[in-house]
């Protein structure tokens, strides 16, 4: 299966896109993982990216989705790929679209996965990290700084679920509760979307 996952932050995508990724046998590609491989890989996409990350500039969406669909051409994700964190707005998701049907396909089902936001407030403002043998709060984790970064998603990126809807292939799941919980409502899900429940490393 060829699948989008959305959600906000703290909603536990990255947990999640190995896991189901795993489950249906295909890879779990993630924008960061791509824009670091070609970057010290020293690609051609990856030093035209690195020219703009160096001027503290946003990367083009025409570089980052070529990189993205060089890395859907591979072979290990022909038969099937779970994509975390991108398309980020719906110019990227039109453009990947168009790449998909060059390649001879499209994607199958997006999950979004949906989290009361007080709920993504308290998770992620509860993490801690250790500095200088103390465990303290980081500045992009406090509540206040939490709730921007939550507001930017809903104008950037959340209106990809319309967008998707219109197109006929979201599912949105219940992220709340235990990894194991919601990772079976995800299953259950891609089961509707493409008509049989996709476990197993021979799912695609």
């Amino acid at each position: 299966m060829r699948v989008v996952l959305l959600g906000p932050p703290g909603a536990g995508k990255g947990t999640q896109a190995q896991i189901i990724a795993g489950r249906l046998g295909a890879p779990a590609i993630s924008t960061g993982d791509i824009f670091r491989a070609n970057v010290s890989g020293k690609t051609e996409l990856g030093l035209q990216a690195k020219s703009y990350m160096d001027a503290g500039d946003l990367v083009p969406d025409e570089i980052t989705v070529a990189m993205v669909k060089d890395r859907l051409a591979q072979t290990d994700a022909k038969g099937g790929f779970l994509l975390d964190g991108f398309p980020r707005t719906i110019a990227q998701a039109e453009q990947l679209r168009d790449s998909l049907r060059e390649l001879g396909h499209g994607l199958d089902c997006v999950l979004e996965m949906v989290v009361d936001e007080d709920e993504l407030v308290r998770r992620l403002s509860g993490r801690r990290v250790l500095v200088d043998g103390e465990w303290a709060q980081r500045d992009d984790d406090k509540p206040e700084t939490v709730r921007h970064r939550l507001q930017v998603y809903r104008e950037q990126t959340a209106p990809l679920s319309g967008w998707y809807e219109t197109e006929g292939l979201l599912t949105r799941i219940d992220a709340i509760g235990a990894v194991e919980e919601v990772t079976e409502r995800a299953m259950d899900a891609l089961a509707a979307c493409g008509g049989t429940r996709p476990d197993g490393p021979d799912a695609g």
